[in-house]
């Protein structure tokens, strides 16, 4: 592979997971997978955490400004822009970091007056790496010390995009009465990751990977390894996790998928996104049109819409 051809296969892979940006390249595009077995939605449990900060007194609303915050032996940034509840979360999806959401903050806060909080999973942004492959529960735990220091821990609207569906389900099975509606914006969702499809997606990365690992390391590089990395096991347990219906949930699905490309793969997506809105009450799917996997910046007017109506709907 050549250096050019890595660079692109990162852009893409940065924009969803590693997986689905190789799978997209082998369709012939510039957008688009490993064994430790995770348990199912039934043995999911809050993972104690060891986070620690100068977040104030319990019940103050945290100051603005970047919180670093501790939890199991890594340190992790928060950011944090004043407002009311419900307390609005952006995750980003693989590969992104909090600044993906530098042009959305401002307006959020002005068309909801909430509260605002963004971060960066472990080894993104300012936040320290986790050696070994990536863990949607981890990142789950990340995401509940950091919201629980500073002092959040009702009424929040949470907003994931792609990778981060995964988070946002073990989260909220994690924490409940935590969450009490979400917006998932073109996310990884469990319906999608049929042992077919999974094993399609690792047997079509393998080849990209192990050039991926001849490559420099870097802190990107390393992500996307440890995304790929137990990548099979780690989504078999996903497609058994079920989002909880006393949850409400918009479903923004786009319009091109992350297969653009791959009419097969397309396909699989879109109707994972249905299925899932059809699995339990109080779910909406709305469709992105023209938009590519990229929805939050392909159609922010769009997004803004909806976390706005969900905020207004928990209020």
């Amino acid at each position: 592979m050549t250096t050019q051809k890595i660079s692109r296969f990162h852009r893409a892979a940065l924009a969803l997971v590693l997986p689905v940006a190789v799978i997209a390249a082998v369709a012939g595009c510039d957008d688009s997978a490993a064994p430790k077995a995770a348990p199912a939605a039934s043995s999911v449990a809050a993972v104690p955490s060891t986070s620690t900060s100068a977040a104030g007194p319990a019940g103050a609303a945290p100051a603005a400004g970047l919180h670093m915050i501790a939890n199991n032996g890594h340190q992790l940034a928060f950011h944090v822009t004043p407002g009311s509840s419900p307390t609005i979360v952006l995750d980003a999806g693989g590969g992104e970091d909090s600044s993906y959401w530098d042009a959305l903050v401002p307006q959020l806060s002005q068309a909801t007056g909430s509260q605002i909080i963004t971060y960066d999973r472990a080894g993104l942004g300012a936040s320290e790496e986790v050696k070994g492959p990536w863990d949607p529960k981890a990142a789950a735990s990340d995401l509940q010390a950091g919201l629980r220091e500073l002092g959040v821990t009702q009424n929040v609207v949470l907003a994931g995009h792609s990778q981060a569906g995964e988070v946002a389900h073990y989260f909220v099975l994690a924490n409940p009465g935590v969450v009490s509606g979400a917006v998932l914006i073109d996310a990884n969702v469990p319906q999608f990751f049929t042992d077919t499809q999974t094993q399609r997606l690792v047997a079509l990365t393998a080849p990209q990977i192990e050039e991926l690992k001849k490559a420099p390391s870097t802190k990107a590089n390393r992500q996307l390894i440890a995304t790929a990395d137990n990548f099979g096991p780690t989504h078999q347990a996903y497609h058994k996790v079920s989002w909880p219906d006393g949850v409400p949930v918009i479903y923004i699905v786009s319009d091109k998928t992350p297969f653009d490309g791959s009419p097969q793969d397309a396909q699989a997506w879109r109707d994972a996104a249905a299925a899932f809105t059809k699995a339990g009450p109080d779910r909406t799917l709305v469709i992105a049109d023209g938009s590519s996997h990229d929805v939050p910046q392909d159609k922010p007017a769009l997004v803004l819409k909806e976390i706005e109506q969900m905020t207004a709907t928990v209020k």
